[in-house]
């Protein structure tokens, strides 16, 4: 298919130049073995004729086969339609519909609403605004927050649970450390 995709792209020539690289990224193949194998196995095949070259600079050779019932190319003859042409979706399992987008709040006071709905006061909502304006609504830094509430409703929740938690003293001795220390004396 990124054979295909190449000579689609170069206007389907009798013979065109490809770049291994562009053409690996194309058909998703991450090894050069894995890539020069299938090249060598299309051509055994008789479905392209291959040419290597062993310059860089210049790329390999491909020949496609035409697939028609004719001695010409269908798509190299110059004609226009006057219909539009129908472009498959590639993307299938991907839904169509307006709901992805996420759902973010407009403001400040449309968060600090929802925090007294939810009997928090309107501070921690403007930690909560603030925190989350200032790294671009994501989160860990990398997924997009989708829906602003699930995330307020979390962050309430890790509120609750750092109240609970005591942090120790900085004050007191944790150590239980005496300040006349005897270095003499064995542990």
């Amino acid at each position: 298919m990124a054979l295909f995709q190449y000579w689609n792209i170069n206007r389907f020539p009798k013979v065109f130049f490809i770049n291994r690289e562009e053409v690996m990224k194309m058909s998703k193949i991450g090894s050069k073995a894995t890539y020069h194998r299938c090249l060598k196995d299309l051509s055994n095949w008789k479905y392209i004729h291959y040419m290597p070259s062993h310059n860089p600079y210049k790329g390999s050779k491909i020949k496609m086969l035409i697939f028609d019932t004719t001695a010409d190319q269908v798509l190299n003859k110059i004609e226009t339609i006057a219909e539009h042409v129908v472009v498959p979706n590639t993307n299938t399992n991907k839904p169509i519909s307006n709901n992805n987008k996420t759902k973010l709040p407009k403001n400040e006071i449309e968060v600090i609403k929802f925090f007294k709905t939810k009997e928090w006061p309107a501070v921690e909502g403007l930690k909560f605004f603030n925190h989350y304006q200032a790294i671009g609504w994501k989160l860990g830094g990398k997924a997009k927050i989708v829906d602003w509430q699930a995330s307020a409703s979390n962050w309430m929740l890790k509120a609750k649970e750092l109240e609970t938690v005591k942090q120790p003293s900085q004050i007191k001795d944790n150590l239980r450390t005496t300040k006349n220390k005897d270095y003499g004396q064995p542990l």
